[in-house]
């Protein structure tokens, strides 16, 4: 059992652009069957993780014109506001990953976390000690501003990469917090 952020970004460090769109990503050639690849990844998760702007972005673009909610493990969105679930297997939870550590696992099994995003959800992973690896699909494409990938100074190692189609896939494992220069 791992806890896995498992992405994609833009070269220059972006999940999406200002208003929350991922056509950047949708207009990208990629191997279905692939290195890295989604079906493979999805398989060994037994558990999602999710930000309440993740969470919206999915019922707008995912869930629109009656299409179900599309996973069906256990979700947890993590957000102080009030949303409604709209599946049974979606909890929306308040607190820190270290609060809720144990219920992950739970229901996780011997199968993995995925912490789907967004990046500041993965960076409070991370600092809780609950990331394992980042694997990012990169596409070939600047957007100059939106939603970073991960928006804490870290230290990450390279495990592994790969070409899918047009992206650059790696798998890193984290190493830690980046120390400023006043901390040095």
């Amino acid at each position: 059992m791992a806890f896995r952020y498992y992405t994609a970004t833009t070269l220059d460090g972006f999940l999406a652009d200002d208003r929350d769109n991922l056509d950047w990503l949708l207009s990208q050639p990629l191997e279905e069957g692939g290195p890295m690849n989604y079906d493979d990844f999805f398989r060994q998760v037994g558990v999602a993780v999710m930000g309440a702007t993740t969470y919206r972005w999915i019922l707008d673009h995912e869930v629109s014109d009656g299409k179900p909610w599309p996973y069906d493990i256990p979700t947890f969105v993590f957000t102080h506001q009030s949303l409604t679930p709209v599946s049974d297997t979606i909890s929306v939870v308040a607190g820190s990953p270290a609060d809720l550590r144990d219920r992950l696992v739970d229901a996780a099994g011997d199968r993995h976390v995925w912490v789907v995003g967004g990046g500041d959800l993965a960076a409070q992973f991370a600092e809780a000690g609950m990331l394992d690896d980042v694997i990012v699909s990169i596409a070939p494409v600047t957007l100059g501003s939106g939603r970073p990938l991960f928006p804490r100074a870290y230290d990450f190692e390279l495990q592994d990469f790969a070409r899918n189609g047009a992206f650059l896939c790696a798998r890193y494992s984290p190493v830690g917090p980046r120390s400023t220069p006043a901390e040095v």
